[in-house]
């Protein structure tokens, strides 16, 4: 099943069980549409070209909470996936701990860019990582 945006409440389940004091590496998984779907069809363009036009829109937000795109990537196939599963992007995005990451997609700056992420994408996985205390 195709995935863009989680619901809010899916959200604050998932994140609550991340200690609010350690850092947290988001794992993006992306999947570009052809065409980018606006609501407004004023910005004709492809998927990947949206979802440049939201990082370099974005990165304020994410600077501003002391976040940081550690790794970005070509996906060039799946070894141990479903057959149909694959992946345009990968990025991997550090941010100092969970509520900086709250704060980010809740900030009015961050909504305001948050379309082009949707129009761009097909598919998408957000994952949520921290380091293993042993």
């Amino acid at each position: 099943m195709a995935t863009v945006n989680p619901s809010q409440e899916e959200l604050r389940q998932i994140l609550d069980d991340i200690p609010s004091d350690q850092p947290v590496v988001m794992l993006n998984l992306l999947r570009f549409r052809d065409r980018a779907v606006y609501k407004d069809d004023s910005d004709a363009c492809s998927g990947r070209d949206a979802y440049e036009r939201y990082m370099r829109e974005a990165a304020r937000s994410v600077s501003a909470v002391g976040a940081e795109v550690i790794w970005s990537g070509r996906s060039v196939g799946s070894l141990i996936a479903p057959p149909d599963e694959s992946w345009d992007q990968v990025l991997l995005v550090r941010y100092p701990s969970i509520n900086a990451f709250l704060a980010m997609i809740e900030s009015a700056e961050y909504k305001g860019v948050e379309k082009h992420r949707t129009a761009a994408l097909e598919d998408s996985r957000l994952v949520a990582n921290v380091e293993d205390a042993s």
